[in-house]
């Protein structure tokens, strides 16, 4: 593990030594996280666990990925929880982080009405199951916001050399996932959203999972991978960095992997762990 247990228990120890002197608890960790992990409810059902062990606070703030890193740059947060593997890299390339470790995965899908008009449901691959939306004009939902979801979004797009436009495309401006699905269910839509979401939503709405038809698929374009990313201290003299240091160890060992993989949402596990992180292992080097 990239932060080792005798790690943890010397930052516990002196986070409750300082406990004890100051006679408090310590001031919450604010964690910046992406709307997807917030919106599936992972985090209210994992994070108390966190602190009832610790005694380490956690507010969580929704964002997308690109505004979630925004906010880290800004020195807003102290740690940042996203998946965008090509973001977080150059985060960290330019400075503003130190390392990025492996959390969790699932996969993105599309979703859209159980008509399935555009018939992406026999879809060799997921680029055709979006060619197979603009060739019919299908009405498609996009988050438009630079979160991650809406750059693998602009990557497939960008994998048919397609700029898509018109009246079938319609741009959401949603500020969650959530919001998001909801309103591809009243407008029986289509939409890319990963499935942990989908799932911990479906039972409210009418939508379904078109493509693909089973998961995990195997595609390279549809994995959707979890980083929790630390923030460079030199930056952010404030950094509450034993802390994040405590919430990285947890959230990456035993305890937060468990936890996550038995997250169960309308009868789905929403998440899978791989133990051993990153399917390229040179990825979990610091500073990659």
């Amino acid at each position: 593990m990239l932060i080792t247990a005798v790690f943890l228990q010397t930052t516990l120890c002196s986070l409750a030594s300082a406990q004890s002197s100051t006679g408090g608890a310590s001031s919450p960790v604010s964690i910046k996280l992406v709307t997807c992990i917030n919106d599936s409810g992972l985090l209210d059902r994992i994070l108390p666990e966190f602190t009832s062990e610790t005694g380490i606070q956690v507010d969580v703030i929704s964002a997308g990925t690109g505004r979630a890193l925004e906010l880290a740059k800004a020195g807003d947060v102290d740690v940042v929880l996203v998946h965008d593997p090509d973001l977080e890299r150059q985060f960290i390339a330019d400075g503003y982080g130190l390392a990025r470790y492996y959390v969790a995965q699932n996969e993105y899908a599309i979703v859209g009405p159980v008509d399935d008009p555009a018939h992406i449901a026999s879809a060799s691959n997921v680029m055709d199951a979006f060619r197979a939306i603009m060739d019919s004009e299908s009405t498609f939902i996009s988050r438009g916001d630079n979160s991650a979801i809406n750059i693998r979004e602009l990557e497939i797009w960008g994998e048919l050399d397609a700029t898509p436009s018109g009246s079938w495309y319609i741009q959401s401006g949603s500020p969650t996932l959530g919001a998001m699905l909801t309103m591809t269910n009243e407008m029986e839509a289509y939409t890319l959203t990963d499935t942990g979401t989908f799932r911990s939503m479906e039972d409210n709405l009418d939508i379904v999972i078109l493509y693909p038809e089973s998961s995990p698929s195997g595609e390279s374009m549809l994995l959707n991978i979890y980083s929790i990313v630390s923030l460079n201290p030199d930056l952010h003299p404030d950094l509450r960095q034993d802390e994040v240091d405590a919430l990285i160890e947890w959230i990456t060992g035993p305890e937060g992997q468990n936890r996550i993989s038995d997250f169960q949402m309308n009868g789905h596990v929403l998440y899978t762990v791989n133990p051993d992180g990153y399917a390229d292992a040179s990825t979990q080097a610091i500073g990659n």
